[in-house]
């Protein structure tokens, strides 16, 4: 797949989800954007780099946390998203805060100019994640630290979902995605860095970082109902795999989805699993 087509289908992809993003009465990015911002720790007056940050989901927890003598500033490759996330600092009144349509994979920023960088779930879409963590070093001041979540690979599960979805999506219904987009190409796209620990550890280091911690823990996922959790995964990065199938495939999945998570519900129909999700933080070298 060439990078420009995949960069592509992720920004339209996010940006026309961006009206109903982390919505439709199912709770995950937020809560894992807090968790972010807790272990991050920004402190009053500092200067935050956000990127990738969607609607907010660690934007306005930093920019509450640095207080009106700090800034963060927010980025993202989807001009809804941008849209969305000024609208909510707006009406928060949120003065501390600049939001910027950028491609977080090259963006345009001076050397030293944030005390802390941090992406929930977005580092993981850029087609060179490894360079941009090089220049996100060249972009942090003396002391400055780095904050990012990802996925927790595990050999036979279904990419960045919990694995109890695994046996809800069939094998033979994804062979109808064209190639790139199949699990199996996810897997080497991603997991040649981020599965194993150390090696996450060595190529954070080789970009510049020092101190390199990497914890794994659940971020409890909540959802109204089955429907309304398979109606936000099409706002996430799960919309590629929806915008992939063919129809036919599409109804299939959604029924299988709904059948298999309705087993997992409470007496009210409301669903929550915990998601393993891996928090990684690392000081730059210099």
């Amino acid at each position: 797949m060439q990078d420009s087509s995949y960069k592509e289908q992720v920004t339209q992809a996010f940006d026309q989800s961006s009206s109903t993003y982390d919505r439709l009465g199912v709770e995950f990015f937020t809560p894992m954007g807090r968790r972010l911002v807790e272990i991050s720790e920004p402190v009053t007056g500092e200067r935050v780099l956000d990127i990738g940050c969607g609607r907010g989901a660690c934007l306005f927890s930093a920019a509450e946390k640095v207080g009106p003598q700090g800034r963060v500033h927010g980025i993202d490759i989807a001009p809804g998203m941008i849209e969305e996330a000024r609208k909510e600092a707006a009406e928060r009144g949120l003065r501390n805060i600049a939001l910027d349509v950028m491609d977080a994979e090259t963006p345009e920023l001076p050397a030293r100019s944030f005390d802390l960088v941090m992406g929930s779930y977005s580092v993981i879409f850029l087609p060179d994640a490894v360079g941009a963590l090089a220049r996100y070093a060249g972009m942090l001041d003396h002391g400055g630290r780095i904050a990012f979540t990802s996925p927790v690979f595990r050999a036979g599960t279904f990419p960045f979902l919990p694995p109890e979805f695994t046996p809800l999506i069939p094998q033979a219904l994804l062979e109808h995605l064209p190639e790139q987009w199949r699990p199996e190409a996810l897997v080497r796209r991603f997991n040649s860095w981020l599965e194993r620990a150390e090696d996450l550890v060595r190529t954070l280091e080789h970009c510049g970082y020092t101190s390199v911690a990497v914890t794994d823990e659940p971020v409890r996922m909540t959802a109204l109902s089955s429907e309304a959790w398979v109606d936000w995964s099409h706002t996430q990065g799960m919309r590629l795999l929806w915008q992939n199938l063919p129809q036919a495939q599409r109804t299939e999945l959604r029924a299988r989805l709904v059948e298999g998570l309705d087993k997992l519900s409470d007496a009210t129909g409301a669903l929550a699993i915990d998601v393993p999700v891996r928090f990684v933080t690392a000081r730059v070298a210099h």
